[in-house]
């Protein structure tokens, strides 16, 4: 069973930073693309970032130019650099992973940017 666990998140003031970080049972290397989520209550869960297998990046809209998204395939972790926090901002994260035609998710991490 693959499990993948958040950590990180807390209360933060606009303006701040914030490292999240998402251990993966097992190897990573063959995986061929991890995210981070965010869900506020009462709204679907919305993509923030993708690292693909050969290290390409994507990014929402909302977060290009603050955060950044990376891999370390040695410590079977992803990462999440979040700056420039802003209100907005505030959201259970979620890192997320396919194996095969199945999705897989950790249980979140709150962060809270305080204005």
């Amino acid at each position: 069973q693959v499990q993948l666990r958040e950590s990180g998140g807390g209360l933060v003031h606009v303006g701040g930073s914030l490292r999240l970080s998402c251990v993966i049972s097992g190897s990573i290397s063959s995986i061929n693309f991890m995210r981070w989520y965010r869900q506020t209550p009462g709204n679907d869960r919305e993509m923030v970032a993708s690292i693909f297998k050969g290290g390409d990046t994507t990014y929402a809209d909302f977060v290009k130019g603050r955060f950044t998204i990376s891999r370390d395939d040695a410590k079977s972790t992803v990462y999440l650099q979040m700056n420039s926090l802003t209100p907005e901002d505030t959201a259970v994260y979620y890192c997320n992973i396919w194996r095969g035609p199945i999705p897989f998710w950790g249980q979140g991490t709150q962060v809270t940017v305080s204005s």
